[in-house]
């Protein structure tokens, strides 16, 4: 499938993404044009699910691997990030 460092990295941007969208969303909130909110909106939830998706494609490659110490290592900071 993929590289885990290309899922950990995807999984990395894209969550950043979704955090600076909804900020660049409220930064905009006072100018006049406040026309492109749904558009802002729509892709923190998208970049936010994708995410999501790429972290439990890498829990799903670590568990192939049989890596379970690494699975054990993150499986707390994992669900805590991910709430």
């Amino acid at each position: 499938m993929f590289g885990a460092s290309w899922l950990n990295l995807g999984n990395l941007v894209l969550g950043l993404i979704a955090w600076i969208l909804p900020v660049v969303n409220l930064v905009q909130h006072k100018k006049a044009d406040r026309g492109n909110w749904a558009v802002f909106s729509v892709a923190s939830v998208s970049a936010c699910a994708i995410s999501l998706c790429m972290q439990i494609f890498y829990t799903s490659h670590l568990v192939k691997i049989e890596d379970w110490s690494a699975l054990m290592d993150t499986a707390h900071a994992v669900a805590l990030v991910a709430t």
